[in-house]
């Protein structure tokens, strides 16, 4: 009877939604904007600005949930090359933007980035996978 409680009880623990699951909701009036560092790339932290919000230092498998208002948004990054995104956002919309990272530190550090947006399904599964940014 035991295994079969705990058993009941470790299925049940994996069938719950990660945390990055329940916050993915639009907020009425603001854009919700989710920038999701790519799980496997490199270990190098890179920084981004996002628009008016300011800036924020990411590693892989981290994501921010940026509340903005509604209108043009620049996102750039502040890694080797220039890599920059404009996004018209609307009220009560909900953005993905995936940030990739590819460079070694035991090879000079960074070699390039990219920043790009993406799908609704592939940006919840990304964040789904990552921890949030506090």
């Amino acid at each position: 009877m035991r295994r079969i409680l705990l058993l009941t009880l470790l299925v049940a623990g994996y069938a719950q939604p990660s945390f990055g699951a329940e916050a993915i909701q639009a907020v009425p009036g603001r854009a919700v904007i989710y920038v999701v560092r790519t799980p496997l790339d490199s270990r190098e932290l890179s920084g981004l600005v996002l628009g008016d919000a300011g800036q924020v230092g990411m590693q892989p498998g981290t994501y921010y949930r940026w509340e903005a208002a509604p209108g043009t948004h620049r996102v750039f990054g502040m890694a080797p090359g220039v890599e920059s995104l404009t996004l018209t956002a609307a009220a009560g919309g909900v953005y993905f933007l995936e940030h990739t990272v590819v460079g070694d530190p035991s090879d000079g550090g960074i070699q390039s980035t990219s920043l790009r947006q993406i799908n609704e399904q592939a940006g919840r599964s990304l964040v789904m996978r990552s921890q949030m940014l506090r």
